[in-house]
């Protein structure tokens, strides 16, 4: 067995227990609308994985995460550098929708966040990309050696220096693909910001990196 075929088996084995996961509050709004869990999906081997916040309606309809009006705009950022889907991996901190597209709550956060970590764990990428504050608190809460002050807005597009739980990696957080909806002005410096990961990718740490 490969290595990447190893770690795709360990992420299977949390698919299937968040799939049977009644204790979660959002399971019985996940049975009656007929929804799915969203797991995750990419290359278990990927160096790069993106975290969303919750699932929306499209998605949890088809049980993959950003392939709604979000999932068009992050394929686009990622074309314009080089990037595809086949290339990275991309998750949610919590993995079922929340009624009503509202914020996910305290207590479900707190439910899935330790599939997330496991996720990470396996996958074990360079590089970790918070997409919105969500996912950047997440990114605050378990991840050593980020900074514990600072909004996306003032901390998009650097790369800082973390302790994963599988060893040193980067985080560099971005704004959420739906912010260029009602945010058109920030178009460009999302596009830079995606300039930056695919240098960091390709082996080039930006300037601008913490030491």
């Amino acid at each position: 067995m490969t290595i990447e075929e190893e770690r795709a088996a360990q992420l299977a084995v949390i698919e299937e227990e968040i799939r049977g996961l009644t204790e979660s509050p959002l399971y019985e709004y996940r049975t009656l609308n007929h929804y799915n869990p969203v797991i995750g999906e990419g290359r278990p081997t990927a160096e790069v994985v993106f975290i969303g916040e919750a699932p929306g309606e499209v998605e949890a309809k088809t049980g993959r995460p950003f392939v709604g009006p979000s999932g068009r705009m992050l394929d686009s950022l990622l074309a314009d550098v080089g990037l595809k889907r086949e290339d990275i991996y991309i998750t949610n901190v919590v993995k079922d929708r929340p009624p009503d597209n509202r914020d996910p709550r305290v207590k479900e956060v707190r439910l899935y966040s330790p599939f997330l970590w496991r996720q990470l764990e396996i996958i074990q990428p360079r590089v970790i990309v918070p997409l919105g504050r969500h996912a950047l608190a997440f990114v605050r809460r378990h991840v050593a050696g980020f900074p514990t002050e600072g909004s996306v807005s003032t901390l998009h597009g650097t790369a800082y220096p973390v302790n994963a739980p599988y060893g040193r990696a980067f985080v560099m957080p971005l704004y959420h693909p739906a912010v260029v909806f009602y945010r058109e002005d920030l178009k460009e410096a999302m596009a830079a910001d995606f300039r930056l990961l695919a240098g960091l990718l390709a082996g080039r740490q930006p300037a601008d990196s913490t030491a």
